[in-house]
């Protein structure tokens, strides 16, 4: 079984975070402690992070990018028309990943069968073998923190890498923010 990983992804007040830990494990062995499993897309507007086969991110992240582009950067567009053409390709349904994608104004996860969930609440979700660690520190301290939306993001991912075995400590951060602050 591949564990590759904890992202979470938060959205509140013209902010949008989304964080990662950097460890991918193939059974009990770590294979790398320091992977970057996050990153900006359409000229650093949108968020994304991934957990699952490497290789089958990447190539969800390409495919994603290029409907990104078609849709001039429209998240809610894109995230329909990705999921339209993932189910269409048979081989897309048989890649074993999973992706975040967000913005100031949409947060969604992106499944390894086609599916695009809006959280919720709008604004929190988590991915990865540590996902409901970080996901429910989050959903805390979002509730009774007063907490900057990137040190919620960071406190979170350090609870599950607390906790979860497949989830390290070395933290990397990605923010949105308006442009006046």
């Amino acid at each position: 079984m591949f564990h590759a990983t904890t992202i979470l992804g938060y959205k509140a007040e013209g902010k949008a975070v989304i964080g990662g830990d950097g460890q991918v494990s193939f059974g009990d062995t770590v294979l790398k402690g320091n992977a970057t499993k996050i990153r900006t897309l359409y000229e650093g507007k949108v968020l994304a992070g991934f957990a699952g086969s490497t290789a089958d991110a990447f190539n969800l992240f390409d495919m994603f990018e290029t409907i990104l582009a078609e849709k001039k950067g429209d998240l809610f567009k894109s995230v329909i028309g990705f999921s339209k053409m993932w189910r269409k390709d048979k081989q897309l349904r048989q890649l074993e990943a999973m992706m975040i994608v967000l913005n100031k104004e949409h947060i969604f996860i992106l499944s390894g069968t086609g599916d695009v969930v809006e959280p919720e609440d709008g604004k929190i979700a988590a991915i990865g073998s540590g996902g409901n660690y970080a996901i429910a520190a989050a959903r805390a301290l979002d509730k009774h923190a007063n907490l900057e939306a990137k040190d919620l993001v960071r406190e979170s991912l350090e609870v599950a890498g607390n906790i979860c075995i497949y989830t390290n400590k070395n933290i990397k951060l990605l923010e949105l923010e308006n442009e006046n602050g």
